[in-house]
């Protein structure tokens, strides 16, 4: 597995580039948050980033890769107050470890968010097309055109429409779509979630196509 360390200290990378190594991974380094986002490719599996880089703040690199990849990020920072959390999470982290950190507890923590990512990607069969008031979703390609136009998706955007698309017409919880999308049952995430339907709506220039159903969740209807 390849893991890419963001981090400016070259000290903390160093050290932590052997621990990695030791347990069997291999790794890459980017010294500041531009060099980070360049350096996200598809050979990467995970990403451990820094907060506190030079050029630019760890939570809009975070964002920034999150809106190219679906790459597992883990934050790994000084910043220890619950806000700093919140932030990372809603930035797009899929977790978080407060500096200083056991290396074995990261360890345990890259394989946790690695091996949720292997489960929620789609199934190599996951072939079937759907095609709803002139909204066509390839699945296996994730690919969606609105009215013949390619409508460019985050990652997490496409998942989320994806979920909804599966089961049209049928009101899918929101602890459901959380939990198939970022990997986790923490509700802390239906902010973020609300966020992602509302540009999936404004992208697609269809408002009414993802239906709130409140206290419960969405719904994927024509009109």
């Amino acid at each position: 597995m390849n893991i890419l360390i963001v981090e400016d200290d070259a000290r903390v990378a160093e050290a932590l580039s052997a621990y990695l190594r030791q347990a069997g991974y291999t790794t890459s380094r980017a010294a500041d948050g531009a060099s980070g986002i360049e350096a996200v490719g598809q050979e990467t599996e995970a990403v451990i980033l820094d907060l506190g880089l030079p050029d630019m703040d760890g939570l809009d690199v975070c964002r920034r890769i999150r809106g190219v990849s679906s790459v597992p990020i883990i934050i790994a920072t000084a910043r220890s107050n619950v806000e700093s959390r919140i932030k990372g999470l809603h930035a797009g982290a899929d977790d978080f470890v407060v500096k200083p950190y056991d290396v074995r507890e990261l360890i345990a923590r890259i394989e946790a968010v690695t091996r949720r990512a292997r489960s929620a990607a789609p199934s190599p069969d996951e072939s079937s097309n759907v095609e709803l008031d002139g909204l066509y979703i390839d699945f296996a390609n994730r690919l969606v055109l609105a009215d013949g136009e390619a409508v460019e998706l985050t990652p997490k955007e496409f998942d989320i429409l994806a979920v909804l698309a599966r089961y049209p017409g049928v009101v899918t919880p929101r602890d459901r779509i959380i939990r198939e999308v970022w990997g986790t049952d923490w509700t802390g995430f239906s902010r973020s979630l609300e966020v992602h339907v509302a540009s999936i709506r404004r992208k697609l220039n269809r408002p009414s196509l993802i239906a709130t159903v409140r206290g419960v969740g969405y719904r994927l209807t024509a009109g």
